[in-house]
């Protein structure tokens, strides 16, 4: 057996259906859209929610909760992050250099898990109360941005 004696399965290679190409391909006139409705229009898309008259299941499930739009949403920064870098001064600059917040535009809050040894200077937007205490003790300052 070589490459050149190779056949397709038989049913493997079917052809494609080309629907409106006249009635005897047995897809022309309505190309295979049935008579009339909605799914026989041009531009006609059954989205993956439709189900067909039911009540849909986003109205059917209850609603629950409250979503605050006023909310502001800080990205986590821990000490032990800030402890492993080397510089004197935590700016947003050096946090999205160093890949720890997306970029510097972002609000971030210094938490404080972990503890540090150095004495630096952090700027940021917020800094829970522990943070806060953990900074100060090693001799740094904190500055809210």
């Amino acid at each position: 057996m070589d490459l050149g004696s190779l056949q397709y399965a038989p049913g493997s290679k079917k052809n494609r259906k080309r629907v409106g190409r006249g009635n005897g391909s047995g897809y022309g006139t309505t190309a295979g859209r049935g008579t009339k409705g909605y799914r026989s229009r041009s531009g006609s898309k059954r989205r993956p929610w439709y189900e067909g008259g039911t009540m849909p299941l986003y109205r059917r499930l209850p609603k629950v909760g409250f979503t605050n739009i006023f909310r502001t949403e800080y990205q986590p920064v821990n000490l032990n992050r800030i402890n492993d870098l080397d510089v004197d001064e935590i700016t947003p600059q050096v946090l999205a250099e160093k890949n720890i917040i997306k970029n510097e535009n972002v609000l971030y809050k210094i938490l404080g898990d972990g503890e540090i040894e150095k004495s630096i200077t952090v700027k940021a937007p917020a800094f829970s109360k522990s943070a806060k205490e953990k900074i100060e003790e090693a001799g740094g300052t904190t500055e809210t941005l």
